[in-house]
């Protein structure tokens, strides 16, 4: 006969527990924090990186282009004078901040660019830089991204005798990984936006139950994505096991896991609107960057041990519920 003792199991590990854990390991290894730190400076400090001389080279062409296919002049000015107020403030060196894997950064408000040393250095694209600029600029934030993520998830190790992941090999899972990720999500977000603007041209109530599905839904798709890299830093797996693994971690800890996520996301989003508050031509900026850097790392050291702890735990759950053979032959 068959026994499990379900009420020997453990405990599964506390969010609260893990998150403290992430702090308390950044705090005893701030020089972590470096690689934010020095991002979050460049995009403060540095130069800006804009193509709004190269939408005014452009603008009559689109103007022209518009008013043939019938478009109401009204609705040309209006276009017009959303892309004038957006696109003088887009700076192309965010291209760095890669997802889901990279360098986390503070995106300051752009009011005037203004800095404490002056009126920032401001660089044009052109049109035929544009693309080169945004692959060298993506490929630049994976690899900075696989070296960040390498170096706190070392930091995350159970086993302080461990090597870190190879850099070479965390560089090449990164932008693999960062590739799939790309494709799913152009996959997955293009037939639900054009669902979404379909349904909204008949009954907006439809519309918003469809979010609010998708909302519900989205937690088994954003628990296993959230947790996509960690196999890759800590297990020393491919992205595909990885990805493979962190859906198992979701299936088993879901209701867990996804709040973990959540307190995640509402700690790092939440804490960014204090970091925003100093203005950018004040060295109380400087405050919010340290702050920001800190924060961000503690928490995604936190997501590392909460993984870590997680596996274990659940691997020790399975080792309980494992049926005895012994026991089976008696």
């Amino acid at each position: 006969m068959e026994v499990t003792r379900t009420e020997h199991l453990p405990p599964p590990p506390g969010i609260i527990n893990s998150i403290k854990a992430g702090f308390d390991t950044i705090a005893s290894h701030i020089t972590a924090i470096l690689l934010p730190l020095m991002l979050n400076l460049f995009m403060w400090l540095g130069p800006r990186l804009r193509m709004d001389a190269l939408f005014d080279s452009i603008k009559s062409d689109m103007v022209a282009i518009w008013r043939a296919g019938g478009v109401p002049a009204d609705d040309i000015q209006r276009v017009l004078a959303g892309y004038e107020s957006t696109i003088p403030s887009i700076n192309l060196f965010w291209i760095l901040r890669t997802i889901p894997i990279g360098i986390s950064s503070l995106l300051l408000p752009q009011d005037a660019s203004q800095t404490p040393l002056g009126n920032p250095l401001v660089l044009q694209v052109s049109g035929l830089s544009l693309l080169g600029w945004i692959f060298l600029l993506t490929l630049a934030g994976w690899i900075g991204g696989g070296l960040y993520f390498r170096s706190v998830a070392w930091l995350a190790l159970a086993n302080k005798d461990a090597q870190p992941l190879n850099p070479l090999r965390a560089i090449a899972q990164t932008i693999l990984m960062s590739i799939v990720w790309g494709i799913f999500l152009v996959m997955v977000m293009t037939p639900v936006l054009l669902v979404l603007a379909v349904l909204l041209q008949f009954s907006a109530f439809a519309a918003n139950l469809l979010v609010l599905f998708f909302s519900i839904a989205s937690m088994w798709v954003i628990v296993p994505l959230f947790f996509w890299p960690h196999g890759i830093f800590l297990k020393r797996q491919n992205f595909i096991m990885s990805i493979l693994s962190s859906f198992q971690l979701a299936r088993f800890t879901l209701p867990t896991s996804s709040m973990f996520v959540l307190t995640v996301f509402l700690l790092a989003f939440g804490l960014n609107f204090l970091w925003s508050i100093p203005p950018e031509d004040s060295w109380m900026t400087l405050l919010g960057i340290f702050g920001h850097s800190f924060v961000t790392t503690a928490l995604l050291a936190g997501s590392f041990i909460y993984y870590r702890d997680m596996n274990v735990w659940l691997q020790g759950v399975m080792d309980k519920l494992r049926p005895n053979p012994a026991v089976k032959q008696a």
